[in-house]
């Protein structure tokens, strides 16, 4: 039988060149995934990076503000206790007239009770309250001497300013001023009134209660 003729170029491979070319897939993939790895690493550590210095920029910024702000606060500070910025400080620093006790019928059918209860105002200052003051600590009068113009003034105002609070007090029940927003409620009301008494003369900062009695 004829045996079949085979090409005389081509030579049989040996196991080392099959090895080799076994290989030589893996090789490729094993390129691919070290390609991979470390290309994801560099983009964590530039993003790292990237997030790290953004961060420190603005924990900078802000702690650069902090002192700035400090320093504002202690400059105001001190202006106000120089006394030489006195925008606002007539209002934050009123006259404090103080109505006295208090003893009414609240708005409670059954069983009736009454409030016992100390209210003071803080009223805010004019200009002439400063003029007439000085003049008389010149004379060393003293600070009661030097109020006593702005006591008479009040004493004007406090009969209907009293009728005010009994009448807004006397209006609620019990329960009703028991509470904090309750408190808080008629506080408002009573600034408003005697806002109203006042006519724009003067005007009221704030309103305190002082023994606060229900029975």
């Amino acid at each position: 039988m004829a045996k079949p003729n085979q090409p005389k170029d081509i030579k049989p491979k040996t196991e080392g060149e099959e090895a080799a070319t076994a290989k030589a897939p893996i090789d490729e993939n094993m390129k691919v995934i070290v390609i991979n790895i470390v290309t994801t690493i560099l983009i964590c550590v530039l993003f790292l990076s990237v997030n790290y210095v953004l961060q420190s920029s603005l924990l900078s910024s802000k702690l650069a503000q902090k002192p700035t702000t400090a320093d504002a606060s202690a400059g105001e500070g001190d202006a106000a206790a120089d006394g030489s910025d006195s925008s606002g400080d007539d209002v934050q620093r009123g006259i404090i007239v103080d109505l006295g006790d208090f003893i009414l019928n609240l708005n409670d059918v059954s069983p009736r009770k009454y409030l016992k209860v100390n209210v003071a105002l803080e009223v805010s200052t004019k200009p002439e309250d400063t003029a007439a003051a000085a003049p008389a600590k010149k004379e060393g009068e003293g600070a009661a001497a030097a109020a006593s113009p702005i006591d008479a003034e009040m004493a004007q105002f406090k009969p209907a300013i009293r009728d005010a609070v009994i009448t807004t007090l006397s209006s609620k029940s019990a329960a009703e001023v028991s509470t904090v927003a309750g408190k808080e409620l008629a506080k408002e009301q009573i600034t408003e009134a005697v806002n109203g008494i006042f006519a724009g003369d003067r005007e009221v900062i704030r309103v305190s209660f002082g023994d606060f009695i229900i029975q």
